[in-house]
């Protein structure tokens, strides 16, 4: 008799079906239950393995799959396919990015799981230093609108988004704001980094910030420097910049350049740049000027109003800027993105003074400074044309779906952005108004 129980043979042997065929030799030799006292099983064990031998030979010695037959809350085929196929969209993008982004229904871990089971690779990201959740930590304490970061972005380097731009004449260079503390972002486009343009976007952005009654009073604004900057012109200047004169204009609202190669003091802003580059830039297609400032503005709606920031506990710019300031308007994370192309000629037109119906050259050294009411005005124009005389087409509706996605939804996966808009959000106007 073996002095061993079937069971610890079978758990320590590295061949079972070795085992398992002298269970069945000695069986057709001494029968089954003779054989079951020898090898301390139970007869069932032994009838069980004979007659499979029997019927299927050696192979038949095998242990079958234990796998149920019917799996209720297996990830259907088809929505495995489409998570596979979003890898191949958002190359550098994670599974909880991807989650977020395109509303998938199952977990981040499942995900994965499905990455790894159909070879798909998925980048790790190395992890943060301590010292940046410090920092985090400190920027938390920040009021609304204390410290703002800006910032510029050539888009010519983009594979994705260069075809467009040379043959439908889209902008070259973004320029960005960002508030610290939320992360609220607001965008203006044009084809040149230019001391006129950031001057422009600044008074554009501000004058909208104070028409909708935010104080900022406090505001630093943080820019980089350097020679030839778009913020404070030559480095030797003798003069403060316009955008400086700009920014000084309201009084207690300050603007600070970082030092000399220390461009990881720009790191809100320039998280921002990868952000849209990754999720819009490299993914979305345009028709025409406008269908581009269409979908940048619904972007910057998203990213506003819904989308979760992982470095901020998760939670939406719209979210932290009602916990800062709990009556804010919501307009204020509204503000559309501006061409500044369209708005520099717009300020050429009031500035220059024609004789019998010839203008004068446009040159800002040739006519006079343009003040900032009357800039303002300009751009209140602007706001009022968008927000109120094209009344008639405002639209408010839950989710931004059926509008959105019948009037601008492109075939990019940017289309799931516009139908998670939060609720009760004024839609933005039809492409023809995008001058």
């Amino acid at each position: 008799m073996c002095p061993y129980q079937y069971y610890h043979l079978m758990r320590n042997c590295k061949d079972k079906k070795h085992l398992r065929y002298q269970i069945v030799i000695h069986a057709e030799k001494y029968g089954i239950k003779p054989t079951a006292r020898f090898f301390c099983a139970h007869p069932d064990t032994v009838r069980k393995w004979f007659y499979r031998f029997k019927e299927l030979g050696y192979p038949g010695l095998e242990d079958y799959s234990r796998r149920p037959h019917k799996s209720p809350k297996k990830t259907p085929k088809d929505l495995t396919e489409h998570i596979v196929k979003l890898k191949s969209i958002y190359k550098r993008i994670g599974a909880k990015q991807i989650k977020i982004l395109e509303n998938v229904p199952v977990s981040s871990k499942t995900i994965c799981k499905i990455w790894r089971e159909n070879n798909v690779s998925s980048r790790q990201r190395r992890k943060k230093h301590v010292t940046k959740n410090n920092l985090r930590h400190i920027k938390k304490e920040f009021n609304l609108f204390q410290h703002t970061c800006e910032d510029t972005k050539y888009l010519n380097d983009i594979p994705e988004y260069w075809p467009y731009m040379m043959k439908l004449g889209l902008p070259r260079v973004q320029y960005t704001y960002r508030e610290v503390t939320s992360g609220i972002m607001y965008l203006g486009y044009a084809d040149e980094l230019s001391l006129t343009y950031a001057t422009l976007f600044s008074d554009y952005i501000q004058h909208n910030l104070k028409r909708l009654g935010m104080d900022l009073s406090n505001t630093t604004r943080q820019t980089d420097n350097g020679s030839g900057s778009e913020y404070i012109g030559s480095w030797n200047a003798k003069e403060p910049s316009s955008f400086t004169l700009s920014v000084e204009s309201i009084p207690g609202q300050k603007h600070s350049t970082i030092p000399p190669a220390h461009h990881r003091w720009q790191a809100d802003v320039e998280t921002v740049h990868d952000l849209i580059e990754r999720e819009f830039y490299e993914i979305e297609t345009f028709s025409d000027n406008p269908d581009f400032f269409n979908k940048a503005f619904s972007y910057q709606l998203f990213f506003n109003m819904v989308r979760p920031n992982t470095y901020k506990e998760d939670k939406s710019p719209w979210q932290l800027a009602q916990e800062k300031i709990h009556d804010i308007k919501k307009e204020v994370l509204m503000i559309p993105p501006v061409d500044l192309r369209w708005l520099l000629r717009k300020k050429m037109d009031f500035q220059t003074i024609g004789v019998y119906d010839v203008s004068s050259s446009p040159s800002f050294r040739q006519t006079k400074k343009l003040e900032l009411s009357e800039l303002g005005s300009i751009i209140e124009t602007v706001i009022l044309l968008r927000f109120f005389f094209y009344r008639g087409l405002f639209v408010r509706h839950p989710m931004l779906s059926a509008y959105l996605t019948t009037s601008w939804v492109g075939e990019g996966s940017i289309g799931c952005f516009r139908s998670r808009i939060a609720e009760d959000v004024v839609s933005p106007l039809p492409a023809f108004f995008y001058f």
